[in-house]
């Protein structure tokens, strides 16, 4: 089967198309017949299959590396089928060959106190991702945080569960992510003061530079646990955007100001919203909320 490549001219000659032969993996130009490269990698699935679970997935590569994996995915499992590549039983001799290095494979993966630590870690962060509806760049960043933590002997002596909900409070931090700490001291069932001790631990320790919170990113997130209209989302944003830039939005929670200017675009917009339904779906205090917006209905003439 030829194909060819419109986009790629000839560079030789300059005039034709280059053209692929994916039979032998060749790329040659159409005209004059100049071969550029002949060992083209197939890029495409694995069309072998030697048994059904390989017919119903036909990749060419295994999972992807991760660093929430306690071995960071790179394991080995020896098959426990006492079979060779072509389906056939094993020879007497080959099976307890095998059987010894299954024996070694087990006993090097898991016994070390390093791994027993990582897996007890990220099987909190894993029911942790669910509960929050982390992303996947979030959970990377919380379990490099928490490798680093360990490298440096920081969990020694501190509950587990305390510091990996710390790492993962501090990669929301890092990526912008709007989770509060409340947020995830419902989800981990941790004390607030355990969480935020570990987390002062964690910047101090490893030096972590957290940018300010930003409160128009809490705003999407309020507007559609109530289903606020998109108008009253946008004219809450620039509220936030004028209050920043007169520098008044400095020192305040930033999810209680986000509150604060969705319920004033709701009052401005004749939108239905009580402080109450805003306060909880923003994990504040209706105080709060009404402490803020008479601060930003005074300082921006609103």
């Amino acid at each position: 089967m030829v194909k060819s490549s419109k986009k790629d001219r000839c560079p030789r000659c300059g005039q034709g198309s280059v053209v692929t032969d994916t039979n032998t993996g060749e790329n040659f130009c159409g005209k004059c017949g100049f071969v550029l490269n002949d060992e083209n990698v197939e890029s495409g699935p694995e069309w072998r299959s030697f048994s059904k679970e390989e017919g119903e997935n036909r990749t060419r590569t295994g999972t992807p590396t991760s660093l929430a994996m306690h071995d960071m995915g790179l394991a080995t499992i020896i098959n426990p089928m006492n079979k060779d590549a072509a389906g056939k039983p094993l020879t007497a001799s080959m099976k307890s060959t095998i059987e010894r290095l299954r024996t070694w494979d087990s006993r090097s993966q898991v016994h070390e106190p390093v791994d027993r630590n990582f897996r007890q870690a990220f099987s909190e962060l894993n029911r942790l991702k669910d509960k929050l509806a982390i992303s996947d760049a979030v959970i990377e960043k919380s379990a490099y945080i928490y490798r680093k933590a360990l490298d440096k002997g920081l969990v020694r002596g501190r509950s587990i569960s305390a510091l990996m909900a710390a790492a993962l409070y501090a990669a929301c931090r890092d990526t912008a992510t709007p989770r509060n700490l409340k947020d995830v001291e419902i989800a981990a069932n941790i004390k607030r003061k355990d969480i935020a001790r570990c987390y002062r631990l964690l910047v101090k320790e490893l030096d972590l530079k957290m940018p300010v919170a930003d409160s128009i990113q809490c705003v999407a997130r309020i507007a559609s646990k109530i289903g606020i209209a998109e108008k009253t989302k946008r004219y809450a944003i620039t509220v936030l955007k004028s209050a920043q830039e007169i520098e008044i939005s400095a020192g305040k929670d930033p999810m209680g100001l986000a509150a604060a200017a969705l319920y004033l675009s709701c009052v401005k917009n004749g939108e239905d919203k009580t402080q109450r339904d805003i306060a909880e779906s923003a994990n504040v205090t209706e105080v709060t909320i009404r402490n803020r917006y008479k601060g930003l209905k005074e300082l921006l003439n609103l």
